[in-house]
């Protein structure tokens, strides 16, 4: 039994060390190397080049070294009778949260906009907001976003959350399902997209959606590149519809040099890197599960491969 690595990140090395340092008795390998391939039972992956995970024939389990996996869905070449596992690691949501409330902060303080007019020598103060005063509304209620929700209520935010299956937060009011969602957008003065990346909800944050959401909404998108229509928002921010949007996440990445977002006053950017997993939380998992497939156990963190999450 072995472990490949497939990244594209340049964080191969990094792993492959953080893994033999917890147990050296492990076989590990980066899937750049020459390495044995029927010995390889765990490829532990992030955005893998695809078609990689078909050259390996007693392959077991594919473990995404993140929370997302919709990556490994759209490689059409994966195997489709194995189990998949997630990561869930408690600084990823913390992370998250953490990011959102400053990317909302910086919104109701007018930070990105003295940025601009301090790039311009333009002296001119503008009216902020109050955390008491602004209704956000986070999108996807998993762990990151039931974190994230729970933090922003308790900074003095109004807070509310929607998702596909109804879920339970203490003094945050959940929507559940698709019936119920004009209702949540129409409360919602700050979007928080924190959805997993599914065929229902690719391109969500559409022009229909941003429609729905009162004149002014700002919108921050922290899950995955999939879910926006990207004409759309930029639409949306020139018919002055939408006050301003925060993005981490892209269709292609890195984001390239062409394309509008760069240039656009009323986006704000982050290059995927609001929430990254943290190897000394994860590698424990993730052996754990290798030391499950060895021993024919249950795997942690699976993913419902149809949910998709």
């Amino acid at each position: 039994m072995a472990i490949v690595i497939i990244r594209q990140d340049g964080k191969i090395e990094a792993w492959k060390k953080a893994l033999k340092e917890r147990n050296p008795s492990i076989a590990v390998y980066s899937y750049l190397e020459d390495h044995p391939k029927q010995d390889i039972t765990m490829a532990l992956i992030w955005k893998h080049p695809q078609g990689s995970l078909s050259v390996y024939p007693n392959l077991k389990c594919i473990a995404s070294s993140g929370a997302g996996v919709d990556y490994i869905f759209e490689d059409a070449s994966a195997p489709t009778d194995i189990p998949i596992t997630r990561v869930v690691d408690p600084y990823l949501a913390s992370d998250m949260s953490e990011h959102v409330l400053a990317v909302i902060l910086a919104e109701l303080k007018n930070f990105n906009s003295y940025k601009l007019q301090q790039v311009a020598s333009d002296w001119k103060p503008k009216i902020y907001r109050r955390i008491k005063d602004v209704t956000v509304g986070i999108m996807g209620l998993g762990e990151l976003g039931a974190l994230t929700a729970t933090d922003l209520m308790k900074f003095g935010f109004t807070v509310q959350g929607w998702s596909r299956s109804q879920k339970e937060l203490k003094n945050v009011k959940t929507f559940a399902g698709s019936d119920t969602l004009d209702a949540f957008l129409q409360a919602t003065e700050i979007l928080v997209c924190l959805l997993p990346l599914t065929p229902d909800t690719e391109g969500i944050l559409s022009k229909e959606l941003f429609e729905r959401l009162p004149k002014g909404a700002y919108v921050i998108n922290v899950a995955r590149g999939g879910h926006l229509v990207d004409r759309d928002l930029l639409e949306a921010l020139d018919a002055d519809h939408l006050s301003g949007a925060c993005l981490d996440v892209y269709h292609q990445e890195p984001l390239p040099k062409d394309h509008p977002f760069w240039q656009h006053p009323k986006i704000f950017m982050t290059p995927h890197y609001a929430s990254v997993s943290d190897t000394d939380s994860v590698v424990p998992q993730i052996l754990e599960n290798y030391d499950r497939l060895r021993m024919g156990k249950e795997l942690l963190n699976k993913v419902n491969r149809k949910k998709g999450y």
